[in-house]
Protein backbone atom coordinates (compact mmCIF):
# COMPACT_ATOMS: atom_id res chain seq x y z
CA UNK A 1 0.00 0.00 0.00
CA UNK A 2 0.87 3.82 -0.37
CA UNK A 3 0.69 6.72 1.50
CA UNK A 4 0.54 10.34 -0.25
CA UNK A 5 2.47 12.47 2.14
CA UNK A 6 0.27 15.75 1.75
CA UNK A 7 2.13 18.81 3.44
CA UNK A 8 0.51 21.28 5.52
CA UNK A 9 1.33 25.23 5.43
CA UNK A 10 0.45 26.74 8.90
CA UNK A 11 0.88 30.37 9.14
CA UNK A 12 1.28 31.82 12.35
CA UNK A 13 -0.40 35.11 11.91
CA UNK A 14 0.59 36.97 15.22
CA UNK A 15 3.92 36.09 14.59
CA UNK A 16 4.06 38.04 10.99
CA UNK A 17 5.90 41.36 11.34
CA UNK A 18 4.94 42.00 7.42
CA UNK A 19 8.37 42.14 5.82
CA UNK A 20 7.26 40.48 2.76
CA UNK A 21 9.45 38.17 1.91
CA UNK A 22 7.49 35.04 1.55
CA UNK A 23 4.65 37.25 -1.10
CA UNK A 24 8.18 38.13 -2.97
CA UNK A 25 10.05 34.56 -2.91
CA UNK A 26 6.13 32.42 -3.26
CA UNK A 27 3.55 34.40 -4.98
CA UNK A 28 1.27 32.19 -5.67
CA UNK A 29 0.94 31.53 -1.94
CA UNK A 30 1.32 34.45 -0.48
CA UNK A 31 0.25 38.18 -0.48
CA UNK A 32 0.37 41.13 1.90
CA UNK A 33 -3.05 42.08 3.51
CA UNK A 34 -4.58 45.15 4.33
CA UNK A 35 -3.24 44.72 7.86
CA UNK A 36 0.27 44.64 6.06
CA UNK A 37 0.83 41.11 7.32
CA UNK A 38 0.98 38.13 4.74
CA UNK A 39 -1.61 36.01 4.22
CA UNK A 40 -1.89 32.42 3.36
CA UNK A 41 -3.66 32.62 -0.07
CA UNK A 42 -6.63 29.84 0.16
CA UNK A 43 -6.03 28.71 4.16
CA UNK A 44 -8.73 28.14 6.46
CA UNK A 45 -8.45 29.84 9.98
CA UNK A 46 -7.58 26.69 12.57
CA UNK A 47 -7.33 28.77 16.16
CA UNK A 48 -4.58 30.89 15.94
CA UNK A 49 -3.51 29.86 12.55
CA UNK A 50 -3.77 29.55 9.42
CA UNK A 51 -3.96 26.13 7.27
CA UNK A 52 -3.45 25.13 3.81
CA UNK A 53 -2.91 21.26 3.00
CA UNK A 54 -1.17 20.91 -0.46
CA UNK A 55 0.07 18.40 -3.08
CA UNK A 56 3.05 19.78 -2.92
CA UNK A 57 5.20 22.23 -1.06
CA UNK A 58 7.12 23.94 -3.67
CA UNK A 59 8.06 27.52 -2.93
CA UNK A 60 6.47 27.58 0.50
CA UNK A 61 9.56 25.44 1.66
CA UNK A 62 11.98 29.00 0.53
CA UNK A 63 9.17 30.92 2.15
CA UNK A 64 9.29 29.59 5.25
CA UNK A 65 13.04 29.57 5.40
CA UNK A 66 13.00 33.89 4.47
CA UNK A 67 10.72 34.42 7.17
CA UNK A 68 12.47 36.39 9.82
CA UNK A 69 10.31 35.44 12.26
CA UNK A 70 9.67 32.08 12.00
CA UNK A 71 5.84 32.55 11.21
CA UNK A 72 5.39 29.80 7.98
CA UNK A 73 5.46 26.32 9.10
CA UNK A 74 5.31 23.10 6.71
CA UNK A 75 4.80 19.93 7.80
Amino acid sequence: MTVFYMPKIIHEKEKCIGCGACAAVCPDFWDMGDDGKSVLKGGKKVGKNFELTVKDAGCNEDAANTCPVQCIIVK
